[in-house]
């Protein structure tokens, strides 16, 4: 009887404890579901998309195990932003990456809840999304895509030492064009050099306004701009006639038929985003406290092909980065 007692008492305390083993390992398990908003598809903001996706599966979230991921590009349109934001709150999502200014706008004006990190976003607090770089104070943090454009015109003027008069084209909705658009002109003009700019709504104009520009200069600039870049190979079939050199402000472009660029790596600045990621996944911080985060280099990129096209020689210091596709 006694021998009958104690095997209850045992099974009673292993099956306590199976409970209790149960419920932590349903607790590790928890899926979390990040709703990710592109503003549109071109190859920066895909890069890094790729590379915050990249950066959770290197550190255990993976998409269909521990986490769901729920991708929308919104195709350049305002309104699919807002529908899509939306559906992120309505469905209560736990975390949502926002890939451009706009995007970030977007779903930043519908929660105050939900923690929203940002990327290619060039200035957060131009955008109003934050309180400061240093103490974002809000649900939104992320990291910043701000062009080294002093160095880009340099750039533009050691490939093209006789330009007198530099165009910058860009979309005049673009928060963050319009400020590299400013720094442009300042880093432009403070060389002596001629500064004009022709601007876009949408991507319909790019033609006529490439068109346009490519009679007024001698060089084009064009910054880290969304719709331009998504409508590259529109300015290259322009400018490659014309022979007028272009200046991006990211490798993406280039690569799309810009001349050159020193730029940020889009991939890196996903992946740098997704370690933020983590961190608010795992509770150890929270947007309002997260410092804005900045690419911690810039890498050249030069166009063999276009630059063969145009006629522009590289210089020997250059060479190195030329690449051909």
């Amino acid at each position: 009887m006694k021998k009958l007692f104690i095997i209850v008492i045992l099974c009673f305390v292993l099956i306590i404890s199976g409970c209790a083993t149960g419920k932590t390992g349903s607790t590790d398990k928890k899926t979390h579901t990040i709703g990710i908003i592109q503003l549109v598809e071109h190859v920066a903001l895909d890069s890094a998309r790729e590379g915050f996706i990249d950066a959770l599966k290197d550190n255990g979230y993976v998409d269909g195990q521990n986490i769901t991921v729920d991708f929308q590009n919104a195709q350049g349109d305002q309104s699919n932003l807002s529908t899509i934001s939306d559906q992120f709150v309505s469905n209560k999502v736990d975390l949502v990456l926002a890939i451009a200014t706009p995007a970030v706008q977007a779903i930043a004006g519908k929660t105050t809840e939900i923690p929203i990190l940002g990327t290619a976003v060039t200035d957060y607090v131009v955008a109003k999304l934050v309180d400061s770089n240093e103490a974002p104070g809000g649900n939104v943090s992320g990291t910043t895509d701000m062009n080294p454009v002093k160095e880009q015109i340099d750039l533009l003027v050691k490939l093209v030492p006789d330009a007198k008069t530099v165009g910058v084209l860009y979309n005049s909705s673009e928060d963050n064009s319009i400020l590299q658009a400013k720094l442009a002109k300042e880093a432009i003009e403070a060389l002596g050099l001629t500064y004009v700019e022709v601007t876009v709504t949408n991507t319909n104009e790019v033609q006529q306004v490439t068109q346009s520009i490519v009679e007024k200069c001698d060089a084009i600039y064009i910054p880290t701009d969304n719709t331009i870049a998504s409508s590259m190979p529109v300015v290259h079939g322009v400018t490659s006639q014309s022979k007028t050199p272009v200046i991006c402000g990211e490798a993406g472009m280039v690569r799309s038929g810009g001349l050159a660029t020193l730029g940020i790596n889009y991939y890196d600045l996903g992946y740098q985003t997704g370690l933020m990621a983590i961190k608010i996944l795992k509770g150890e911080a929270e947007p309002a406290t997260m410092p804005i985060e900045s690419a911690s280099g810039f890498d050249f990129a030069i166009n063999g092909k276009v630059a063969e096209e145009i006629g522009i020689e590289i210089p020997e210091e250059l060479k190195e980065y030329v690449f051909y596709e």
